[in-house]
């Protein structure tokens, strides 16, 4: 025999899963930061940021923000462009010129860690404390990059990204691994 009671409650149980599948779908939570900490070796401490980016003309570039401690004592604080390969050439030893829209500019010097031997020529490092020195909140900033042969080449930097290389600044991170090594 067919227990009718027991069907009563499928439409309502049904609704329940929409509707909350609807408001979890509306309010998804929020997105996690891109921030990473890496010990290169020991002593040595890499805490980085890295985001995808296109410019105006619809080129894909990576934006690494990252600060490299030794011991106790920073080595630096930089940000890496990375363009497509053979798409675009970096012009090198140039800076890259950032505007917020409070009228607000700086100007990133081309800085190059010691790690790096040399860098292909889609690329471009610069030296990020300018910016990171005197904002203490994200905020939207236009990006002027310089290149071989053309105009410099403009990305938008949305203050997600920009509370990303904030966080990178702020991130305190031992040089050693927490715990003990394998077998001891």
């Amino acid at each position: 025999m067919l227990n009718l009671r027991r069907w009563q409650y499928g439409p309502v149980l049904l609704l329940s899963i929409v509707l909350g599948l609807g408001v979890w779908l509306i309010h998804p939570s929020p997105a996690q930061a891109s921030v990473h900490i890496y010990r290169e070796r020991p002593g040595q401490v890499t805490v980085r940021s890295r985001q995808s980016l296109r410019d105006y003309d619809d080129r894909a570039w990576q934006a690494i923000a990252f600060k490299r401690s030794q011991k106790t004592a920073l080595q630096g604080l930089y940000l890496r462009l990375v363009g497509f390969p053979d798409a675009v050439q970096v012009q090198s030893q140039q800076p890259v010129m950032l505007f917020a829209p409070t009228g607000q500019s700086w100007q990133l010097p081309w800085l190059v860690d010691a790690q790096t031997q040399a860098l292909p020529p889609n690329v471009g490092q610069y030296d990020l404390r300018p910016l990171l020195d005197e904002i203490d909140r994200p905020l939207p900033l236009e990006m002027q990059l310089p290149v071989a042969g053309a105009a410099p080449i403009e990305l938008a930097i949305a203050p997600f990204i920009v509370k990303e290389w904030l966080q990178v600044v702020a991130t305190e991170a031992s040089p050693t691994p927490v715990g003990t090594p394998l077998g001891k």
